[in-house]
């Protein structure tokens, strides 16, 4: 018998479910049917949910149009995809080049290995955009970094397979989701602070009233006996909007990598909410 892909994050991302995700998976639903999610990023813990064969039928979207092209070059030929990231280089130079360019007028392959090499050898690995949407992140000080991990990017492209991918607002992702589906928001978090504000993912950014459009979201979608988990920081804003009835919040702490001042790397406070009680295992 075949052993089963063990597919990692192809790009590192911030939020990312890495540190979180025992924590998550000891909260997901015993059984559900389609799984969705909206904000899948990395897709740290749909891999997880995969590795753990607990994938069915799945939904994968971003509001971030580069991110979700990388999936579905992926998805449907990694191995032109390998073919033309094999050949970048780690040169500051070759960086500046490749960051420049317009990723609009590369094809879907192109345009995929571009954001890849830049997150892997970019300041900290982290993908920020300017109002334009412009990725504006300088070169890091990586002395070796994977530009081309062949074998991930194939085992996460068998992960893929037949996996519906979109760039697609979360109320569209999820207007389908019936009941016995699961579905898994990792939104951008809502800052602590005014100062730890960092949501630029995407040009449009993810404003309070975003926030609470998606808790609209998850009432309706608790009324469709739909399961729901999410994450979010512990701002009071999360506590306020999910304090009512039918939700369980639990606090929870995870690692936190990326952040442009080291020393507020490290262990953070954050809420794991659910519309279900957790399931013994």
């Amino acid at each position: 018998m075949a052993q089963r892909p063990l597919p990692r994050p192809f790009v590192k991302w911030a939020g990312g479910k890495t540190q979180l995700s025992s924590e998550l998976f000891s909260r997901t639903p015993l059984q559900f049917n389609n799984y969705y999610e909206p904000f899948v990023g990395g897709g740290a813990f749909f891999f997880s949910l995969y590795r753990a064969g607990r994938i069915k039928h799945a939904y994968l979207s971003d509001l971030n149009a580069e991110l979700i092209d990388a999936y579905v070059a992926i998805r449907d030929n990694v191995e032109d995809l390998i073919k033309i990231l094999s050949t970048y280089e780690h040169d500051k130079d070759f960086f500046y080049r490749i960051r420049e360019q317009d990723a609009k007028k590369l094809n879907l392959f192109e345009r995929a290995a571009r954001l890849i090499y830049l997150n892997k050898t970019c300041y900290n690995g982290l993908y920020r955009v300017n109002r334009q949407g412009q990725f504006n992140v300088p070169f890091g000080s990586y002395k070796s970094p994977r530009i081309c991990d062949s074998e991930n990017l194939r085992e996460v492209s068998t992960a893929l397979q037949g996996v519906k991918i979109a760039c697609r607002p979360f109320e569209k992702v999820v207007r389908n989701a019936k009941k016995g589906d699961f579905v898994y928001f990792d939104p951008p978090y809502e800052p602590l602070s005014r100062t730890a504000n960092f949501t630029s993912y995407h040009k449009r950014g993810f404003s309070q009233d975003s926030q609470k459009r998606l808790r609209d979201v998850c009432h309706k979608l608790t009324q469709n006996q739909v399961q729901v988990l999410l994450s979010n920081s512990s701002a009071a804003l999360i506590h306020e909007l999910y304090s009512d009835n039918g939700f369980h919040i639990d606090e929870v702490k995870a690692n936190r990598a990326i952040n442009s001042n080291p020393k507020k790397r490290g262990k953070l406070t954050e809420l794991v909410v659910t519309n279900y009680a957790k399931e013994p295992k």
